[in-house]
């Protein structure tokens, strides 16, 4: 069995996981005529994406992408609504095999090297490691105590000091302890939105994921709570790989390292966020980024 974990590995109990919070599958229209330009290479990268097509059904919605992530950095995914960012965050931690009719026609996904789409790959284990926050906050009907210790929970730990510390530890990861800490066993779902969205990062990061993915995480909050969050986001870059779907320009040069744009199911460009805003290559991103169209 292949588990993306360095050192000692963590065996988890099979489990179906929530499904994901949004399942349609984005637009698909012809692929340009250009080639994709090649990326930079990044030296041992966490995320290693080669030549990857992935279909719904006959619809090709990702067209031979190729991207590297390095560690402890913050990439944004950018490009108008249907051009396949959701659908690649989705490929990272296999989120796409809920969906059906989905494939990967060629390429590959690996994480420390570890080429993820492999048949003798432990996904149970591959989206601990990997952990996602959805557009739409989705706390579980629980306490704000027992959404944090629900993973913990599933892989068999039941020792309450522990489970207290993680629960503490968690919290404070995702800047919410001071606001709750006198009231963890009320429900989650009683928290505000802001509150919630953090919930669930606290949520994810309280298994230990090495990644977390974004997608569109400030969508539905106001600025106020969105700027709670991108706070958050440079905190947690400290400790995580952080990968972040959006459709706010000014979000993605606020918080991430580097920066990707698709368009139409393809990568055009993808660089540091400061070139891709101020100096980029591609006339495409450069009118997207400036708002001349998407």
């Amino acid at each position: 069995m292949v588990i993306l974990r360095r050192g000692p590995t963590l065996v988890i109990p099979s489990a179906r996981l929530p499904a994901p919070m949004e399942t349609n599958p984005p637009k698909t229209v012809a692929s340009p005529a250009a080639p994709n330009p090649p990326a930079a290479a990044v030296a041992d990268p966490i995320i290693d994406i080669q030549n990857l097509d992935f279909y719904y059904g006959q619809n090709r919605a990702l067209d031979g992408i190729t991207l590297q992530i390095q560690e402890k950095k913050v990439a944004a995914l950018i490009g108008p609504s249907g051009c396949g960012k959701s659908t690649l965050l989705r490929c990272l931690n296999r989120m796409n095999d809920l969906i059906d009719g989905t494939r990967i026609g060629r390429g590959t996904v690996r994480i420390h090297r570890v080429d993820i789409h492999q048949p003798d790959v432990d996904v149970i284990e591959l989206r601990r490691r990997v952990g996602m926050v959805f557009q739409k906050s989705n706390p579980f009907p629980k306490s704000i105590y027992e959404n944090i210790t629900y993973g913990l929970r599933i892989a068999g730990i039941r020792n309450r000091s522990q489970l207290d510390e993680v629960v503490e530890r968690s919290l404070r990861g995702a800047a919410l302890w001071d606001e709750v800490k006198d009231r963890l066993h009320d429900s989650g779902i009683g928290l505000s939105g802001g509150q919630q969205q953090r919930l669930c990062i606290a949520r994810a990061i309280a298994v230990e994921p090495e990644i977390i993915l974004m997608d569109e995480p400030c969508s539905a909050l106001d600025p106020l709570a969105t700027a709670k969050v991108e706070e958050l986001i440079h905190e947690l870059k400290q400790k995580y790989t952080i990968v972040i779907v959006t459709h706010n320009m000014q979000q993605a040069a606020r918080v991430s390292d580097h920066t990707a744009f698709f368009y139409l199911g393809r990568l055009i460009e993808y660089d540091e966020t400061r070139t891709i805003f101020m100096n980029p290559s591609n006339p495409q991103t450069e009118a997207y980024v400036s708002g001349r169209f998407g």
